[in-house]
């Protein structure tokens, strides 16, 4: 009894450690501006303020939002057709180096993204790509292949050999037998790389930042960071928190929907 207790204390300890900023956003973002600095824990007034400032004047945030769905959808599309492809070749293909080109794989999600971001800006400048959005989801593109083709490698590994045999013996071509058979099973696996692919671009901010200075590419996390106050001087903390609520709470909400297909392609390929 006293270890059951001891778990349910630690899971709610975890959870409330992991909700509390988010809470505390929440909460933020429904003050009065003039509370902003307020530190109850429940607001004294709530107050749709700062969620209307966020979308009023010349914020230019509904267009951030959508360079956001943009750049993240782009690089999502981008990643599953890349990474999918080359997931399949490395988990059916006996090749020389096979180990060593997926090490590789593994070792260039290891390089800090901003080590690369000078020689990045030096080729997207000479190319003339600075503020467009291939120069936001290219990068994003380098970052996200890697966790791609290993999630999607290790799915495609249980899969039978057999399934693609016989699919092959009632006609198909070896492209039908991936394209009918073969990805429509391996769909929690590709549904799991979509999820984490777009989440992860939807709140980049380095690449964002360094590749895009006018305002109307800029995406979302980035224009969070250029919110002024009334004067231009002073720091809106409501604002930025209605924002931060803004661009959370859809990815949130897909994360709910989506948590048993997300925890079974995580699993997926762990166990044979």
């Amino acid at each position: 009894m006293a270890r059951r207790v001891l778990s349910v204390v630690g899971v709610v300890a975890v959870v409330a450690y992991c909700l509390a900023p988010f809470y505390w956003m929440v909460v933020s973002a429904f003050r009065r501006p003039q509370d902003q600095f307020d530190d109850s824990p429940v607001p004294s007034r709530w107050s749709t303020e700062n969620l209307s400032a966020v979308f009023s004047g010349g914020s230019g945030f509904g267009r951030a939002l959508l360079n956001s769905l943009v750049v993240a959808g782009c690089t999502t599309a981008l990643t599953l057709l890349i990474g999918t492809s080359t997931a399949y070749a490395l988990a059916r293909l006996d090749f020389r180096f096979k180990n060593a080109v997926l090490g590789l794989v593994v070792a260039a999600s290891m390089f800090p993204g901003i080590s690369q971001l000078v020689p990045l800006l030096k080729l997207f400048t000479d190319l003339n790509w600075i503020n467009s959005y291939q120069a936001m989801v290219l990068p994003s593109l380098g970052f996200a292949l890697p966790l791609s083709v290993w999630l999607l490698t290790a799915f495609f590994r249980q899969l039978p050999f057999e399934l693609e045999q016989a699919a092959m013996v009632d006609g198909c071509t070896r492209g039908q037998a991936f394209r009918k058979i073969i990805v429509p099973l391996a769909a929690p696996g590709v549904f799991t790389t979509a999820i984490l692919t777009f989440i992860a671009t939807w709140n980049e901010f380095l690449i964002a930042l360094s590749m895009v200075n006018r305002k109307e590419m800029q995406t979302a996390t980035v224009a969070i960071s250029k919110f002024t106050g009334v004067s231009g001087f002073d720091q809106p903390f409501g604002t930025q928190m209605a924002a931060g609520v803004v661009v959370t709470v859809p990815l949130i909400a897909v994360v709910l929907v989506f948590q048993r297909r997300i925890v079974a392609g995580l699993t997926a390929g762990g166990v044979k």
